[in-house]
């Protein structure tokens, strides 16, 4: 059973959009197979943490949990907890979650019988209240503070669950305009990225940061002008122009073509992060 759900995981997750999805799904997939996305620290949890965090005992499991996974390094279950409680939350700050909203989570998530009713519990748990999220996009944008490009799928993903009742003339409730740029400022994204996922962009399947630095072949904390003037320095030496004026072969001119695409798409990616 732990193998389908794993592969149901990854499955659903490419719907979510590209790598991001995949690393979300695959961690979703394996957590509810284990029936562990809502398991107690070890030890269970003690009356006395039940007493000191009544009466929000079910939002502070889910907190707990998240703060576990992030502590002990489970960035894949962090990220897939975060999901479904956040998607549960900016579902429910406008009012009552309606059908429209659930069939965009279950779009981007297609969950098979054997995790419905571990992943409905977390949903139904985390949209009992709302204005708690803020604590769980902390810990994410903690987590994942060097891969931005994560971030901002993410915060797709909440504005297409955020639109998903609205008719063509509609805009968004002023309680979600406020929870997607408070989630957009607490990621400290670009307002590049936040045009784009207003704007109705979907999930990117761009490297992820790190990649995109190591394609340049620069450090992450260069400058705005170290980074532009290495992709300028790459673009002259791998341009297939200046490769078949050396006299390339045509395995070598592939390969340039190749490499310009990768040198390109990582500048267009950082670019975009950094606002440039």
């Amino acid at each position: 059973m732990a193998f389908f759900g794993k592969i149901f995981g990854t499955v659903a997750g490419f719907a979510a959009g590209g790598p991001m999805g995949a690393l979300l799904g695959a961690a979703l997939g394996h957590a509810a197979d284990k029936n562990t996305l809502l398991d107690p620290p070890p030890g269970g949890w003690t009356q006395q943490w039940k007493r000191r965090i009544s009466p929000d005992f079910a939002g502070a499991a889910s907190y707990i949990a998240v703060k576990l996974a992030a502590s002990s390094g489970k960035k894949d279950q962090l990220l897939a907890l975060c999901m479904i409680i956040l998607s549960a939350k900016i579902a429910k700050c406008d009012g009552p979650v309606n059908r429209k909203e659930i069939d965009t989570f279950k779009r981007f998530f297609p969950v098979p019988a054997p995790q419905q009713k571990q992943i409905g519990k977390l949903f139904d748990q985390a949209r009992q209240r709302t204005d708690d999220y803020h604590k769980f996009a902390e810990e994410l944008a903690n987590a994942f503070q060097n891969e931005k490009s994560k971030l901002e799928n993410f915060l797709i993903l909440l504005f297409t669950i955020a639109k998903a009742d609205l008719n063509t003339d509609e805009s968004l409730h002023p309680a979600e305009l406020k929870f997607l740029r408070h989630v957009h400022s607490i990621f400290k994204l670009s307002e590049n990225s936040w045009d784009y996922a207003f704007n109705g962009g979907t999930p990117r399947s761009a490297s992820s940061e790190p990649d995109a630095y190591i394609t340049l072949g620069i450090s992450p904390t260069a400058s705005d002008e170290e980074v532009r003037q290495q992709w300028r320095k790459l673009v002259r030496e791998h341009h297939p122009d200046v490769v078949a004026a050396k006299g390339a072969s045509a395995e070598e001119m592939e390969a340039s073509s190749i490499k310009i695409v990768k040198i390109n798409a990582a500048w267009d990616h950082i670019k975009r992060n950094r606002g440039l």
